[in-house]
Formats: structure tokens, C-alpha cells, sequence
């Protein structure tokens, strides 16, 4: 009796994760003042994955604000690697950096920064000016974005006719507009009351649920627990990063609101 063809198995490879948007190793960041040489940053290593939601922590002076300006290609650090979306960042030019800010990076700033002689929606489109979108893709881009943070009925009133929460929310559909690999948001309740802030990190859940990806830096250790995950500095290195497996739900927070623009009454008699 013959002996049976054995057919030999195959193994599919199995599929190469993606690389994470954010990958640091060994980073250093070190100032000159004088005859001093201060060390911001002392090897820090840590990823970043997809759809991450991560706080940054730590006390003036432990690195935070380095870190988040070398992620944010606003410096290069002095050496160690940073990936961004799998591009090696730290041997860029500036003109390099500033086309990588616009195409990969949304900003979220404490103060706003939006440019007072302009409407809400030509804030918004400012980032796709730079990229070279046109005119009427930006314009349809910007009200959607406007509209997914509430404030479709306001695209044409200035910062100063918008309360702070308002401004944060037109700061928040600038930075989305361009697609960002990822969301820095630098302290964005640090100028807002508690009710605010809670809305404005709700929206944030939010853009997170749907796979945004986003680094937020804060003092707030209530802010950082609507985070999946919080990295503490400490003396310009990583003291902790803990997962926060049941991160707090801040649309639970929040009573019923207005139906009007889904503004708060605050919000309407501050504009």
C-alpha cells in the first residue's frame, strides 16, 4: 500500500502590528544656562498606541512641558530616538517639522490661541490653508468639525462674541480638521470653570471612542481619571505609567442640557 502524500502545513505569518504613533527611546533633552547644563529629560522611553487616551502628569520642573513640545516637533531633543506615526522625527529640518506639525499633529492649547480678527470657522480652517486644501473642501471640512463639537450655529461669531468654553471647542475642531495622527491637548480646562471643563473632556471621550488618538497634559489629577492610561514625570524622567482600566465617564457627569447649540446657560450670558 502506497504511503499517503503528506502534505506539509502552512504557516501564515501572522500581521505585523502597527507602529505606534508615538515610540521614545532614550530621549534627552538637556539646556544650557550659562556655565549650567540643565537636564530636562533623562531616557525616557515610552509608546503610544492608536487609540490611546494617555495623561501626562508630574510637578513644574519634571520634564512634562519638554516632552510635550519634543512630541509636538516644536524641539529636538538633545538625543535619543522619537518615532512619530513611524517617522523618525529628531533628525528633521525645521521646514521638515513644521510639514509634519501640520500633516500629523493637532494642537489643543491652554489659552485657545485662536486669531481674534477671525471668525470661528476660519480658525478652524487655518491648519488646511497651510496644507494646501481647497478653499471648498476646507469650508465643508470646518463646519463639519464645527458641528461635531457643537457649534454649527456659531461659525461666524469672533473669540470675543464665544465664551472660554466655546473658544476651547472651536480649538478643539481646528485641531481635528487635518486628520491628526494625534491630539496634544496642553492643559485645555486649565482657563475653564469645573461644569466646562467637565464638557470639554467629554467631548474629548468622545473623539477618543472614535479612535482618536490623544496625549493630554494636566495638574488635575480629576482630569487625568477620564484617561485610559497616566504617565507621571518626575526630575525629567517617567516616575510611573499605569493603565486606568475603568477610566470616569464624563458625559455622566453632566445634567441635562439646552438644546439650543447645546450650550449651557453660563456659556450664553458669558457670549
Amino acid at each position: 500500500m502506497p504511503s499517503p502524500t503528506i502534505i506539509p502545513s502552512v504557516v501564515l505569518p501572522s500581521p505585523a502590528l502597527d507602529p505606534p504613533v508615538i515610540s521614545v527611546t532614550d530621549l534627552h533633552k538637556d539646556y544650557r544656562l550659562a556655565s549650567n547644563v540643565v537636564h530636562a529629560l533623562r531616557g525616557v522611553s515610552l509608546e503610544v498606541r492608536a487609540g490611546e487616551f494617555v495623561a501626562i502628569m508630574g510637578p513644574s520642573g519634571s520634564g512634562k512641558s519638554t516632552f510635550m513640545n519634543l512630541i509636538g516637533c516644536l524641539d529636538r531633543p538633545s538625543r535619543g530616538s522619537y518615532r512619530l506615526d513611524g517617522q523618525e522625527v529628531a533628525d528633521l529640518s525645521r521646514t521638515q517639522l513644521a510639514s509634519l506639525r501640520n500633516d500629523k499633529l493637532g494642537f489643543i492649547f491652554q489659552g485657545f490661541l485662536l486669531l481674534p480678527r477671525m471668525s470661528a470657522i476660519d480658525n478652524v480652517m487655518l491648519p488646511m490653508v497651510y496644507a494646501g486644501v481647497p478653499s471648498r473642501l476646507r469650508r465643508e471640512r470646518a463646519c463639519a468639525a464645527l458641528e461635531a463639537v457643537g457649534l454649527g450655529a456659531r461659525a461666524q461669531h469672533r473669540p470675543n462674541e464665544l465664551s472660554g468654553g466655546q473658544q476651547q471647542r472651536v480649538a478643539i475642531a481646528r485641531a481635528l480638521v487635518n486628520d491628526p495622527a494625534l491630539i496634544l491637548a496642553d492643559e485645555p480646562t486649565g482657563n475653564l470653570d469645573s461644569r466646562t471643563s467637565i464638557e470639554i473632556m467629554a467631548i474629548l471621550q468622545r473623539l477618543n471612542a472614535d479612535r482618536a488618538t490623544i496625549v493630554l497634559v494636566t495638574h488635575e489629577p480629576d482630569v487625568a481619571t477620564y484617561c485610559s492610561r497616566t504617565v507621571v514625570f518626575k526630575d525629567g524622567s517617567v516616575l510611573s505609567d499605569q493603565p486606568n482600566r475603568h477610566p470616569a465617564r464624563a458625559s455622566d457627569m453632566l445634567g441635562p442640557r439646552p438644546d439650543d447649540d447645546n450650550e449651557t446657560t453660563a456659556e450664553r450670558e458669558a457670549a
